[in-house]
């Protein structure tokens, strides 16, 4: 019998290990009469032990607390709500639409598991019960309860949902996370948190929301809490765990009395750690490499970072330079104009070709009183983080430091993104490669590898378009037709496309492009990008693209097709055009006249426009061809006058000329751009000037600058070449790499 009690002993142990883990219930609410029990022994004791603790009592202490810890004093609600209706006259129609849209679909005692319907009587269905599940138009009811002038039924509706939910949880009738809609899943239980501590901060001074019913909802919070941990213990990717443990901190912070808030802000901070140090990658860029999630993940951090300091609980240093670095990514991004390019998901407005990122240098600018955050911040928060910070920081925003910021072209080496960049004049031009792909959760990447987005003249000339995952053609706005990048006939960049289980509209490619990143070099000159992916291989055609810009002139494109069969090589433009002398010359205009050329040095075959949504593209296509290249110049212009004259044979292109360098140059069909003592060649095996010859040990692309008796050869070719240089003191024959430069002295 001694194997039986061994066996006795194990299980028991193990049971009581993970009884004891946490002393408040994930699968339970605990009665308000009980809370004082959970209380840690010091508080019990400083409000005269546990006995003589009543539920007023502990109901005031925490109305105490939370004027102290949460992010701004309830206690000023009133003058706070007053200032924010004149601040933000419009928001009150979009609190009472969005209040009367929740109101008229889900009873205030609403079911948590599918099926059941709408009040209407339409069946609910899935993408609806998660945002039931989030709360986030509770917090519109919140508002529209002080909007009509206090009526009870509003308040009363929030207190019977959540009770409605605690009814759920006691009876195991509530979607589970297996089901792909879980209600306590960690994003969107995070998200409820979030926004049943907004509204409860709201109510705790109205009559109507009495002792009772706020020990209620912080006894639901803490069984949110205890969830949380105990359905996180390991790291999982993405921003679904970011949010729930962004959550879970904030719980353990404003209930720091409770025995359980030490474990539970050890574990939420270990774990935003470990999501700062393996999302936010080291270049400051977060992870799924979109605007909307990056500035998500701020929100989630800064939530945590600022009632750390309303507590003066010490973050560490990591954790600090990471979360400024979210921040100073997005300056880096940023167009002349202070918005920033659409980058693979983001979702806030459909269609549009630009974000705003105002808002989130606010924040930190708030955060870190940094005048080049300054410089993009507004002097007002949005409207929605008005509720998330200071009576102290709102005051910051009367007098705002600024400064502009003094780089130019960046890069995110890790993350994938290149800008090349004139400067922050309104009318500057801006451009920014996309060739990243990250490895553990691609699932936000679009079809877009080796695209482009321009900015030029106050104006996007090459865009990329916001997203929604409810919209039906959401599949088609994330692969490559409404990209500007390369293709080879019928193929797409995303591949093998599917939808969540869960019925939101989202899906992800299991199957996209894999970049390389061969070289990228920033001068006063100009701006090489060299980059490669391979999602031509499977039909045999290896694919490369350059982009050069010629401070501060325009862009050149270059795109390189090598196959041993012969394909139709194409380029997508996105951008409403003309065919001023198509195939080889598009143009876009705006409405304050300026516009964008788009011209090709080498001759392609044929343009074809399409458009789908008030979008629209130009494909322009090389046919039957084992191997090309095209040459294509970006050229923005500010009035007509600029434009590439269409009606000149041999236009001028801000002073450069084509093909009339006084160089003699050799290729198959060789190309060149020069102003004045500077020359761009394309496809060249020999150059010759005067005394001085360069050989190359195949066809080359190169930039040649000549300045007294002082030759510079920067190589902007795709792979190593072998390089000879006769009349010049240096001699011999090397190497040259991608973007590399070499410096020679001319023989006298």
């Amino acid at each position: 019998m001694n194997w039986l009690k061994g066996i006795f002993i194990v299980v028991f142990f193990g049971i009581s290990q993970l009884v004891c883990s946490q002393n408040i219930p994930s699968n339970d609410i605990i009665e308000t009469s009980k809370l004082m029990d959970y209380l840690k022994s010091e508080l019990q004791d400083s409000l005269g032990g546990i006995k003589n603790i009543t539920e007023a009592t502990l109901a005031k202490y925490f109305r105490e607390k939370f004027s102290e810890r949460y992010f701004y004093n309830w206690k000023n609600f009133e003058t706070r709500f007053h200032n924010y209706n004149a601040i933000y006259p419009d928001v009150e129609s979009g609190h009472t639409e969005r209040a009367f849209d929740h109101m008229s679909k889900f009873s205030d005692s609403t079911q948590w598991k599918l099926p059941f319907n709408y009040l209407n009587g339409e069946p609910v269905n899935a993408y609806a019960l998660r945002h039931l599940a989030r709360q986030h138009k509770m917090v519109d009811i919140a508002f529209y309860y002080n909007y009509q002038n206090k009526n009870p039924e509003y308040l009363s509706y929030f207190k019977n949902q959540l009770k409605s939910l605690n009814a759920a949880l006691l009876t195991n009738n509530f979607e589970t996370i297996e089901d792909g809609n879980g209600v306590y899943e960690a994003f969107r239980s995070g998200y409820r948190v979030l926004n049943w501590l907004q509204i409860h901060n709201m109510f705790l001074g109205e009559k109507t929301y009495s002792d009772d019913d706020q020990l209620l909802t912080i006894a639901t919070l803490l069984q949110h809490a205890a969830s949380l941990y105990e359905t996180n213990a390991e790291f999982v990717p993405g921003n679904h765990q970011t949010r729930g443990m962004s959550a879970l901190a904030m719980l353990s912070i404003l209930f720091q009395d409770f025995k359980d808030s030490d474990k539970w802000y050890e574990r939420a901070m270990k774990m935003l750690e470990a999501h700062l140090d393996k999302e936010i990658n080291n270049d400051g860029f977060q992870f799924e490499r979109t605007v909307h999630y990056h500035i998500s993940d701020i929100d989630n951090y800064y939530f945590v970072y600022q009632l750390a300091k309303n507590s003066h609980l010490k973050v560490n240093e990591f954790w600090e330079n990471k979360l400024k670095s979210l921040f100073t990514a997005l300056t880096k991004i940023a167009y002349p104009d202070k918005s920033a390019p659409v980058l693979s998901d983001d979702t806030n407005e459909p269609w549009a070709e630009k974000n705003d990122i105002s808002g989130a240098l606010t924040l930190g600018y708030l955060l870190f009183g940094d005048p080049e955050m300054g410089y993009f911040a507004n002097n007002f928060v949005e409207s929605k983080m008005y509720w998330y910070v200071s009576d102290s920081q709102l005051k910051l925003l009367d007098n705002i430091q600024t400064k502009q910021p003094d780089f130019k072209s960046a890069n995110f080496p890790i993350t994938g993104y290149y800008i090349m960049r004139e400067g922050w004049k309104p009318k500057d031009k801006m451009m920014i490669i996309s060739n990243g792909l990250d490895k553990d959760k691609p699932d936000h990447q679009h079809g877009d590898m080796l695209g482009v987005q321009a900015m030029a003249n106050g104006q996007v000339i090459l865009p990329n378009y916001q997203v929604r995952y409810s919209l039906k053609d959401y599949e088609f706005f994330k692969n490559s037709m409404v990209k500007n990048v390369a293709l080879v006939d019928n193929e797409l960049q995303g591949k093998a496309y599917t939808s969540n289980q869960g019925g939101s509209g989202f899906g992800k490619f299991k199957i996209l492009p894999q970049p390389k990143t061969i070289a990228w070099n920033s001068n006063s000159d100009l701006d090489i990008y060299i980059g490669s992916h391979n999602g031509f291989e499977n039909i045999g055609v290896n694919y490369t693209r350059q982009v050069i810009y010629l401070k501060d002139d325009f862009w050149i494109v270059k795109d390189n097709f090598e196959s041993d069969k012969p394909h139709t090589y194409k380029q997508i433009w996105q951008g409403h055009y003309t065919m001023e002398e198509a195939p080889n010359l598009l143009r876009s205009t705006f409405n304050d006249g300026s516009g964008s050329d788009i011209y090709q040095l080498v001759s392609i075959d044929s343009v074809a426009t399409s458009g789908i949504r008030g979008k629209e593209w130009a494909v322009a296509s090389k046919n039957n061809q084992t191997n090309f290249n095209f040459v294509t110049v970006i050229f923005p212009f500010g009035k007509y006058d600029d434009r590439i004259d269409e009606n000149k044979p041999n236009s001028n292109l801000k002073g450069w000329q084509i093909n009339n360098s006084k160089w003699k140059m050799e290729g198959t069909q060789p190309t060149s751009l020069t102003k004045e003592n500077i020359s761009v060649f394309f496809s060249v095996k020999k150059l010759e000037l005067n005394k001085v010859k360069i050989f190359f040990s195949e066809e080359a692309d190169v930039f040649i600058k000549l300045e007294n008796n002082s030759l510079t050869i920067q190589f902007l070719n795709t792979k190593p070449l072998q390089i000879e240089v006769l009349g010049t003191k240096e001699k011999g024959k090397l190497i040259l790499t991608p973007g590399n430069e070499l410096n020679y002295t001319l023989k006298q």
